[in-house]
């Protein structure tokens, strides 16, 4: 009772915030409902002159069940079609990971940016835009206006990415009788779920290819997914460190070990094991779409915890540093694709 007593106001607030969000979200996917809670919770607040009452759900939001959406986000991953495609596509999404986490940190000191909002940006770029700053979040203790932050900006290079790249295939001669190529440079170089799909989705329109280029992009950008769980570890492993060298006290690596990861991986293996017992994968579609309105409830949250104007005055860092993430990523998604001849 003390639960619902304490949290219902601001769990009320976020929930009505999903609700047109995820609405919109659907009316114009490049943009995604995500960036629509965000942008609703951070009008919603301004008008809002006490926001106590409503802060403990708010904060729950933002923490519990932005980690349940991750665990979720599991029972979208069978392991075995993943590995299939790894195969191919694996070195491709070492290499770009690489390069924007390595981009990241070195802008992050050469900006004199802070560390939490270039970690994010550059996971979110790298692995999977909100999904991964989602899981990053909790792990380097981000605050919601950092998240905000990373997810505008991730935001700006997927709607560019979305409408771009299907005439950048064309101009470099990507194959217009096979999906393939495009759909691999779509799921390595795009980074969020809904921008991988418009962009692929485009190229099967134009080209009059079915789902073919789609269907290898979602596969393809699901592999990537995987990314979270290593990251994840390291980051929080580095936070104990950290902790520890600061502070002088031993700080135990539980205090800050993402156990909500633990139960994503168990999430996979159950609709790995299920799928090839003979389980639909549509069965667990429930559970992908219970995912996708945590994550935008989630934002909403941390929409209306955020500064709109002390966002806009930080943004160019942000923006510089996504810009060159996203433009290292594409630039070595091409050229590997050139080499291994995906084209």
């Amino acid at each position: 009772m003390n639960f619902i007593k304490e949290k219902w106001k601001g769990l009320l607030m976020c929930l009505a915030i999903s609700i047109p969000s995820v609405l919109l979200g659907k009316k114009f996917p490049i943009i995604g409902g995500p960036v629509f809670a965000i942008l609703i919770g951070m009008v919603l607040t301004t008008f809002i002159k006490n926001k106590e009452p409503y802060e403990p759900g708010i904060k729950y939001t933002s923490k519990k069940i932005l980690q349940y959406a991750v665990v979720l986000l599991g029972f979208g991953m069978n392991l075995e079609v993943v590995m299939e495609t790894g195969k191919q596509s694996l070195p491709i999404i070492i290499c770009t990971i690489s390069t924007s986490l390595i981009i990241a940190y070195l802008l992050h000191r050469k900006l004199d940016m802070p560390g939490k909002i270039s970690t994010l940006i550059g996971v979110g770029s790298s692995i999977c835009g909100g999904s991964a700053i989602a899981a990053t979040a909790p792990v380097i203790d981000a605050n919601e206006e950092e998240v905000a932050q990373a997810i505008s900006v991730i935001f700006l290079f997927n709607v560019l990415a979305a409408l771009l790249f299907p005439s950048l295939g064309a101009l470099l001669g990507f194959s217009t009788t096979s999906g393939e190529a495009f759909g691999v440079f779509a799921g390595t170089a795009v980074n969020d779920t809904s921008s991988v799909t418009a962009a692929a989705s485009t190229w099967d329109s134009i080209y009059q290819l079915g789902s073919r280029t789609l269907d290898k992009a979602v596969t393809v950008k699901l592999t990537r997914t995987l990314a979270i769980i290593p990251i994840t570890l390291f980051l929080a492993f580095r936070r104990a460190r950290k902790a520890e060298m600061e502070n002088g006290n031993n700080i135990p690596l539980k205090q800050v070990f993402p156990f909500f990861i633990l139960f994503f991986i168990g999430a996979s293996i159950i609709t790995t094991v299920a799928t090839s017992a003979g389980v639909s994968p549509e069965f667990f579609l429930p559970f992908k779409e219970l995912s996708k309105f945590f994550i935008i409830m989630a934002m909403a949250a941390i929409g209306f915890n955020t500064d709109i104007v002390k966002l806009v005055k930080s943004g160019g860092k942000p923006i510089l540093l996504g810009m060159s993430c996203w433009i290292g990523i594409t630039a070595v998604t091409l050229t590997l694709q050139h080499f291994m001849h995906i084209w």
